[in-house]
């Protein structure tokens, strides 16, 4: 089954931090180029992040890939109450350069995993 599999999200304080990682089944992630996002309860999705032949990253996140795991990876710090959402990882296959990647036609998406941010 092709898929993509977010996870370590969760409840964490203001100020704190949290790492997600985005895995995929039945695919490699080393040919695509993946892009984090994020939704909270009424507002649009907002892109956070692109790893391809180039990175682009929102402020406080930081995007990473380890091809031996085939892994994509978030860490996010000094985390607000603003950013709690779903996040969700996709993948569109090539290696683009991530200038454009709020409206990339992505192959695949994940379910999200949920990130609260509160005290």
């Amino acid at each position: 089954q092709v898929q993509l599999v977010e996870s370590g999200g969760g409840l964490v304080q203001p100020g704190g931090s949290l790492r997600l990682s985005c895995a995929a089944s039945g695919f490699t992630l080393t040919y695509y180029t993946i892009g984090w996002f994020r939704q909270a309860p009424g507002k649009e999705r907002e892109g956070v992040a692109c790893i391809g032949s180039y990175r682009s990253e929102k402020g406080r996140f930081t995007i990473s890939r380890d091809n031996a795991k085939d892994t994509v990876y978030l860490q996010m710090n000094s985390l607000k109450p603003e950013d709690t959402a779903t996040y969700y990882c996709a993948a569109v296959r090539g290696n683009y350069s991530c200038s454009g990647y709020l409206i990339y036609e992505y192959d695949y998406w994940g379910q999200g995993t949920q990130v609260t941010v509160s005290s």
